[in-house]
């Protein structure tokens, strides 16, 4: 994350207020924007999905209608009421906080947003690929630190949309201020490339790419 680093540091953090302020103005949620590429990717078989880390319960919610069952996990106690709250009316879906390696499955869909990088990733994946069933779909939003020069004009090509993004999702400016995040935040670790080996050992043939909104995304089916 060295752009953000020199961000700060450079012209007495004149830059990183500046972009701070501008981003504070039409503030979006760069894990909720990418719901629409996990419902343009769902599997063929929609019996019954897990989220992991399902946060407030918003994807759980909206992958309601479009599977049998759905099942939210969540280690966060405040986040697993406010996932209840959201889908109180909804019959089909179970917010759970036990171990989520522990879901009784199998499950067609398994999705992670911004969860993998919390966990340890080849258990993760490994657990994943025991849940899902033959055809079953794991599609995940991660990020990444910038390691190599291609990270690095990621990063920096997210930086300079992230306020046009901004601005076409929420145009009326918000007087709010910049605001906390709404949920546990542990900044990643593991850089792309290794991630990528990581996730080729444990899920071969599976579709890593990187994304604007300094996010990547992964999608793997299982061979049925």
């Amino acid at each position: 994350m060295a752009l953000r680093t020199w961000a700060e540091k450079f012209a007495g953090g004149t830059v990183a207020r500046t972009m701070t302020e501008l981003n504070a103005r039409h503030p979006w949620s760069h894990n909720d924007h990418f719901h629409s590429w996990i419902l343009a990717n769902l599997p063929e078989r929609r019996g019954s999905a897990l989220d992991v880390g399902c946060g407030r319960g918003e994807l759980v919610a909206t992958l309601s209608p479009r599977f049998g069952t759905v099942t939210g996990n969540d280690v966060d106690p405040d986040m697993r009421q406010r996932a209840a709250d959201r889908c109180a009316g909804l019959p089909n879906v179970t917010i759970d906080g036990g171990p989520w390696a522990s879901a009784t499955g199998p499950f067609d869909l398994v999705t992670m947003v911004a969860v993998l990088h919390h966990l340890d990733v080849a258990e993760a994946l490994t657990t994943v690929r025991r849940l899902l069933a033959p055809g079953g779909r794991f599609l995940a939003v991660g990020l990444a630190p910038p390691a190599s020069p291609t990270d690095h004009l990621w990063d920096l090509a997210s930086a300079v949309t992230n306020p046009v993004i901004g601005y076409v999702k929420h145009p009326w400016p918000s007087t709010d201020g910049a605001q906390p995040p709404a949920f546990p935040v542990t900044d990643p670790t593991m850089p792309l490339d290794e991630l990528r080996k990581v996730v080729g050992d444990v899920m071969p043939g599976a579709s890593i790419r990187r994304r604007l909104g300094f996010r990547h995304t992964i999608a793997w089916t299982k061979p049925a």
